[in-house]
């Protein structure tokens, strides 16, 4: 069976939580497609490689290190998107992922509008800035790291512009995907949603 489910949206708007709640209660395969920016965007910042090159030598083991959810990391991934080669580079490693036997769900900023275009099931996942700025600092602060609000909500908003205004692949919520706005929803309440319209269209029903 090969069912793919495309979820897009910006950063702490609960894509990631909802992704891996419908991954684990339809048994599909996860990519967070953001992971693979990351682990880049972390090499070059010890790296005088090109970030082209740096995208096409990446390793699975590159995607399990520890220091990939820093907010600087996670500011150099979003220059890295930027960048025409580097999302070629990885273009192939997605695609190939969601096509894979068993069914996939991937999340990221183009998923619905460029790796997978024909996902059987898309949704878009955001919500405020603010609320997704305090979910973030909450984040950050549970796990030591010394910053402030107004610093965590200025990143977002310009990781938001950066995101959304880049020539290539933009992040944009594709016209047949499902909008979820989780600004007033806890966690529970969105993945209970992500699962109805899932199951709507799932093949065993």
């Amino acid at each position: 069976m090969k069912f793919t489910v495309a979820i897009d949206g910006p950063a702490a708007a609960g894509k990631g939580t909802i992704s891996k709640a419908i991954a684990a209660h339809f048994n599909l395969a996860h990519l967070d497609t953001g992971l693979l920016y990351r682990a880049v965007g972390r090499k070059a910042m010890d790296s005088d490689l090109p970030p082209d090159a740096i995208a096409h030598a990446l390793t699975p083991a590159d995607l399990l290190r520890d220091d990939l959810r820093t907010a600087e990391v996670a500011q150099a991934a979003s220059r890295l998107a930027s960048i025409p080669e580097v999302r070629a580079a990885l273009v192939d490693f997605q695609r190939s992922f969601a096509r894979r036997n068993g069914g996939a769900i991937l999340d990221g900023r183009d998923i619905g509008t460029v790796i997978c275009p024909n996902a059987d099931v898309k949704l878009y996942v955001t919500a405020d800035a603010r609320t997704r700025a305090a979910r973030r600092f909450a984040e950050l602060s549970a796990k030591g790291h010394e910053t402030s609000f107004d610093t965590v909500l200025a990143d977002v908003k310009a990781r938001d512009a950066r995101d959304a205004g880049r020539t290539e692949a933009p992040m944009v919520a594709a016209d047949d995907a499902v909008l979820i706005d989780t600004t007033g929803m806890s966690i529970d309440q969105a993945v209970e949603k992500a699962i109805r319209l899932v199951e709507a269209r799932y093949p065993a029903n």
